[in-house]
């Protein structure tokens, strides 16, 4: 008699890590999954960066360059890093100003996840001489929760 294999964990997850997902078409297609947090009883910070996230501007279809820095408590969720990767990575060929790119991935993961605290720092290359920094959070930080500095420096110029 001839079994099935059986499907690992990975496999049988509903979630796009351990599988091929192609870059999604904009950031609404984007799906970001939610793993469940490892310590749900601890305040404690988590830190993405993204070095290199590109959006195009909405007026001239140009590229525009930031700096990404997400920080959060989580509560009962974590964002998984590969869907959030695919996510940012959307954002490529999307048309959105500064400030409407960064506000609005704060609020999707906010959204999605749920954490305790949440801030982003959009911190964006210049483009016509002006640096545009955008910062947004939401919830209270806890207070027994060490964050420290986004480590992006001021836009200084040739000064």
């Amino acid at each position: 008699m001839s079994r099935k294999p059986r499907k690992t964990a990975v496999e049988a997850s509903p979630l796009q890590l351990g599988h091929q997902v192609g870059l999604p078409a904009s950031p609404d297609e984007a799906k970001l999954d939610r793993v469940p947090n490892p310590h749900p009883d601890t305040n404690y910070l988590v830190r993405f960066t993204a070095p290199e996230f590109t959006a195009l501007c909405p007026i001239t279809g140009q590229p525009d360059f930031a700096h990404l820095m997400l920080d959060f408590v989580p509560g009962d969720w974590l964002v998984e890093s590969k869907s959030l990767k695919l996510y940012f990575g959307s954002f490529r060929n999307h048309g959105s100003f500064h400030e409407g790119c960064t506000v609005s991935i704060g609020k999707r993961i906010a959204k999605e996840i749920k954490p305790r605290w949440l801030r982003i720092g959009g911190y964006w290359y210049p483009r016509g001489g002006i640096p545009i920094d955008v910062f947004w959070q939401t919830g209270k930080l806890p207070k027994d929760v060490w964050v420290p500095d986004q480590g992006v420096p001021p836009y200084r110029g040739r000064g």
